[in-house]
């Protein structure tokens, strides 16, 4: 059984937590302050494991980095690159800005030339990031319930951790689209601006994107 670590203690981890748990796998969840994850724990079974940042990269065979963009390099730091060598990790962070919205856009602290994605894989050269998640309402990421399967777009420059999370992806019921190496994230993080668009104008989060081919 495949054993998966997530860096963070939010609702896209809580929500990736439980999809994991749902299909089979051990998860460890993780915070600084383990206290948030004690309902989360109690809820979740014997399967379900807390932590620290540091305990989740060592204890996961693939990782989910599922914190806030801006924290994204301070979480791996405190995680332990070391602990992230070599492994799938599952980057679902988007570079939001603390700046509001501008009608209903949110305002990134990247730019197209550069993405988070590609930042924190020169930081940190031996981890193998995959973008995906990023770009969906955390109640969708596991098992979807639309008409039609959605599409997953993500991106990675490793192909055997991309294999990962494609296998994933299709457990949790999803479409893949693999735009190719990290370059990519700078076209991927930007469809969170969109998707969140109809949700600060018009309160409507209930919608996925996907690729249709002729």
């Amino acid at each position: 059984m495949k054993k998966i670590g997530i860096i963070g203690s939010g609702v896209v981890a809580k929500a990736l937590g439980n999809g994991f748990l749902k299909h089979n796998y051990e998860v460890m969840l993780s915070s600084r302050d383990l206290s948030k994850l004690t309902d989360w724990k109690e809820k979740a079974g014997d399967k379900a494991r807390i932590g620290s940042f540091e305990e989740a990269a060592k204890f996961g065979k693939i990782v989910v980095l599922a914190v806030k963009g801006s924290a994204a390099a301070e979480a791996i730091e405190e995680a332990g690159p070391q602990n992230l060598q070599w492994k799938t990790v599952i980057d679902t962070t988007n570079p939001i800005d603390a700046a509001p919205p501008e009608n209903g856009v949110l305002k990134y602290f990247t730019t197209f030339e550069e993405s988070l994605m590609e930042r924190l894989q020169t930081q940190f050269p031996e981890v193998h990031f995959v973008k995906a998640f990023n770009s969906v309402g955390n109640a969708f990421m596991v098992d979807p319930s639309f008409g039609e399967k959605p599409t997953m777009f993500i991106c990675g420059n490793n192909d055997a951790s991309k294999k990962d999370v494609h296998n994933i992806l299709e457990q949790f019921g999803w479409e893949i689209a693999d735009m190719g190496k990290d370059t990519a994230a700078r076209a991927i993080e930007p469809l969170c601006m969109l998707w969140c668009i109809p949700g600060m104008l018009q309160g409507q989060w209930s919608h996925a994107f996907r690729l249709i081919k002729a």
